[in-house]
């Protein structure tokens, strides 16, 4: 006799491939943490951002923070890396950077 299955069934996970799915645990303090803030571009777009992370990092360093302009120049991006404390931490310096109307995401 032929055993047959159903198309829908679900298929079962492997503890793997559970582990494989799930986004990777940041373990705090996370030095080098890499954040991307996109934005309008304005003359004081990029002062903006840096005087925000300089509260949440103290030990802040400006010399690895890149800028780029979009193709047409309305937006801004601005790479850099910071000490993380904590997911809370993360989650209040996104707020800020949400609340100001200058952001546009960050990443």
């Amino acid at each position: 006799m032929k055993k047959t299955t159903s198309k829908n069934s679900p298929k079962r996970i492997t503890q793997r491939e559970l582990a494989e799915l799930q986004p990777p645990k940041i373990e705090f303090p996370c030095a080098d943490y890499p954040i991307k803030v996109i934005g309008h571009n304005s003359p004081d777009f990029t002062d903006y951002v840096l005087a925000v992370m300089a509260k949440y990092d103290a030990k802040f360093d400006v010399t690895k923070v890149t800028h780029q302009d979009s193709k047409t120049g309305k937006f801004r991006s601005v790479r850099m890396f910071m000490t993380a404390q904590s997911e809370q931490q993360l989650i209040e310096l996104n707020a800020e950077f949400k609340a100001s109307g200058k952001v546009v995401t960050v990443i």
